[in-house]
């Protein structure tokens, strides 16, 4: 089989060889992966000194879908046909994220070889089935951005409102879940373009941040000075406090992504506004598998927006880097992926 891996952190050092098939032990699952998808995290492993040093040459990306062609002798949650993807930390199955996991050890494409492999042996505890309205490309953008978005998300009702900073990966997906939980939403971003494009996704109001850097006011107009019910902070320490000071009183802000070391905070809209600041990361099995079902029932499909080929998965690095057009970068392993 072909297998990419990171044998230095750059692009350069991201190799394609040939290795075997690897075989299966009673409780594993042989799965040919059809498709992967990259996340902004992705870059920091081609980052050179400044970004994340893997500890061996790994078999890079979190997020891959593909097919059960192999199943152990004590398998019982899988059989050959079905279609799955991978848990991102692969032994947080259900509850609180393990305290050991926090380092990534064990989470795909860091601590464990991720997908961009032809074929991949999983413990049968790490998967999930694909929701069955994807195709395995769709599927293969779920377990990093889609997952975040619905930790941060799923317990917001119809009757509020929800500000998503960015038109990246998790914004993308918080989007289309608090449409689809009946939610009124607001969108930022500097791309005019990409607002529209969110406007035919079915977003309620955009605003330009650039061209309006008071935003957290805006937000307040389009609220009646409430402020809003939630935001989905994707950014970081630059728009922390004015996303505090965009929510309502008792509002939540779910802090998700890698976001650079923050400044200081002033406390007081915290206090004042009695704002609950939540940090989000990923999720566990059992989220995956409730967003899944959800996404079944509502019939959601992932924006990708571009596709490239195994063979050219260094472009597909590259179009991450400078920033995806509006929605995921996948990589087809085996192909075009169909349903």
């Amino acid at each position: 089989m072909r297998a990419y891996r990171l044998v230095a952190p750059t692009l350069d050092g991201l190799q394609m060889n040939t290795e075997k098939i690897p075989e299966i032990a009673p409780n594993e699952v042989l799965v040919k992966l059809h498709a992967a998808s990259l996340n902004y995290k992705d870059t920091f492993y081609i980052a050179g000194d400044k970004g994340i040093q893997l500890p061996r040459p790994t078999v890079p990306l979190s997020d891959g879908a593909g097919e059960v062609v192999a199943v152990g002798s004590s398998v019982d949650r899988f059989v050959p046909s079905d279609h799955v993807a991978g848990v991102l930390v692969q032994d947080w199955l259900y509850g609180p994220i393990p305290v050991h996991a926090l380092n990534s050890s064990t989470s795909l494409g860091h601590g464990l070889d991720g997908n961009l492999t032809e074929y991949r042996v999983f413990n049968q505890e790490g998967l999930v089935q694909l929701p069955k309205n994807l195709s395995y490309e769709e599927g293969a953008t779920l377990p990093c951005a889609a997952v975040t978005a619905w930790n941060a998300v799923r317990d917001i009702r119809s009757s509020q409102t929800v500000l998503i900073l960015g038109t990246g990966g998790v914004a993308l997906f918080a989007l289309q879940f608090a449409k689809a939980l009946g939610a009124k939403t607001i969108i930022t971003s500097s791309s005019d373009a990409k607002l529209a494009r969110a406007i035919e996704v079915g977003v309620d109001h955009v605003i330009n941040y650039r061209s309006n850097p008071d935003w957290h006011k805006t937000v307040r107009d389009l609220t009646e000075g409430m402020g809003v019910d939630h935001v989905v902070e994707t950014v970081g320490s630059n728009t922390l406090e004015q996303s505090i000071l965009a929510a309502r009183i008792e509002g939540m802000v779910h802090l998700v992504g890698i976001v650079p070391p923050a400044g200081k905070i002033d406390p007081m809209p915290v206090i004042f506004g009695a704002i609950t600041v939540r940090g989000v990361r990923v999720g566990s099995r059992q989220l995956f598998e409730e967003m899944n079902a959800f996404i079944e029932r509502k019939n959601i499909h992932p924006i990708i927006s571009q596709r490239f080929a195994f063979e050219d998965a260094k472009s597909a690095f590259i179009q991450q880097l400078n920033g995806p057009d509006f929605g995921k970068i996948v990589v087809n392993i085996h192909g075009v992926s169909g349903v």
